[in-house]
């Protein structure tokens, strides 16, 4: 009997190692956009494979010259040819992402997590919180997926942890982590408007990671980022409309000795320039410089 060419194809892909070869050429051939938590062709297939085989995701190595069956061949097939076909990020084809070492739940409905503001909880946020056990009350605003929500209550064991997010969707997908987590006596979920949902709330801490991204970018946006909201994007013009309302606010909604952090990808110049009063601390990370600011509840109430 024939083989079907499908069949065909994957008879002489055997191992782990040949997946990883043909995934990082059909990958490259293709030309793939990365940058949901991979930045090349080779970081990607290992991804995917590794996450579709259900092992650890920082271990390659051990499981090179494992050998697969049929029906795992077939599965990595299938994944390999999605992501090429369908231009879709990675994670949203395994309905996972991850952050530190922290994995989460994704689909459609949310941004695909990467924050810097991941890695600086990995470090306890040490250049701004002094006293980590008097942190009792924190916000992730634009949660999303609920990613830093999660982290923060695991940074802050004592605090409790609001999370807001306009979308309903994207709150969906944040009470799936949140549970994942066994986190739902510590964070809860608000459907808010920025801070409109959130009247009369202060915080010893926010954080956001709102939508930063300038129009034209956001048109020029290849597959990969289209298939995510736009909403979770669309910073208007300048990329600044919601980060303007945030720092308008968030002295309403900022405890004594609070402090916010706000992730803006490229506007450090642009936001120096409009605000040549605000004392801007930056946050660098191993993989962002001047991307990531804080500012104390005092020099934002002084302003």
């Amino acid at each position: 009997m024939e083989k079907t060419p499908q069949l065909a194809d994957i008879e002489d892909l055997l191992t782990i190692r040949d997946w990883l070869r043909y995934a990082t050429s059909r990958f490259t051939e293709a030309g793939l956009v990365f940058g949901h938590g991979t930045e090349t062709a080779l970081d990607e297939a290992a991804f995917l494979i590794l996450t579709a085989l259900h092992l650890p995701i920082d271990q390659l190595e051990p499981w090179l010259e494992a050998r697969l069956t049929i029906s795992e061949r077939r599965r990595l097939w299938e994944i390999v040819t999605a992501r090429i076909e369908t231009r879709k990020p990675a994670p949203y084809l395994v309905g996972a992402a991850w952050i530190r070492g922290h994995r989460f739940a994704v689909d459609e409905r949310v941004i695909v997590p990467r924050s810097y503001i991941g890695e600086l909880l990995d470090g306890g946020l040490s250049a701004v919180v002094a006293d980590p056990d008097g942190v009792e009350r924190v916000l992730d605003l634009c949660t999303g997926s609920g990613c830093l929500a999660v982290l923060m209550a695991l940074t802050f064991p004592d605090a409790s942890v609001d999370a807001a997010d306009i979308s309903a969707g994207a709150l969906e997908v944040a009470a799936k982590n949140v549970s994942d987590y066994g986190l739902e006596d510590r964070v809860t979920l608000h459907r808010s408007d920025l801070f409109q949902g959130l009247q009369g709330a202060t915080y010893d801490l926010i954080v956001s990671n709102p939508p930063y991204v300038t129009a034209a970018a956001v048109a020029a946006f290849p597959p990969e980022y289209a298939a995510e909201p736009e909403l979770a994007h669309f910073g208007g013009a300048d990329g600044l409309d919601l980060v303007r309302r945030i720092l308008r606010d968030a002295p309403a909604h900022l405890a004594p000795g609070g402090v916010l952090i706000v992730e803006v990808g490229m506007a450090r110049d642009l936001l120096e320039t409009e605000y040549p009063d605000l004392p801007f601390l930056w946050l660098d990370t191993e993989q962002s410089d001047g991307e990531v600011f804080a500012l104390s509840a005092e020099a934002l109430t002084a302003r």
